[in-house]
């Protein structure tokens, strides 16, 4: 699955075109690489996203096409959320 649709469905990001941009402007990393959009992701892979001062670490845990609401909680585990300092 492309990473700015996992971020959008996971819902660590409310819009696609948020996740979109974020990966266009070096925000996204999976494994110690930057992301484009287009990148795919599996299970096991180490996520970072920055927006704003945020940050957000996660490992993908499960990736599902259409989560039910229950089901998001599921899709990820958070390593590290805080602020960033640069």
């Amino acid at each position: 699955m492309r990473i700015d649709k996992f971020l959008k469905i996971s819902r660590v990001l409310k819009k696609r075109s948020v996740a979109k941009k974020l990966a266009d402007f070096d925000k996204v990393i999976i494994n110690g690489k930057l992301a484009k959009p287009s990148s795919l992701v599996k299970v096991g892979d180490v996520v970072n996203v920055t927006f704003g001062e945020k940050q957000l670490t996660f490992i993908i845990r499960m990736i599902l096409t259409h989560p039910k609401k229950d089901e998001v909680d599921q899709l990820i585990e958070i390593i590290d959320a805080s602020l960033s300092i640069t």
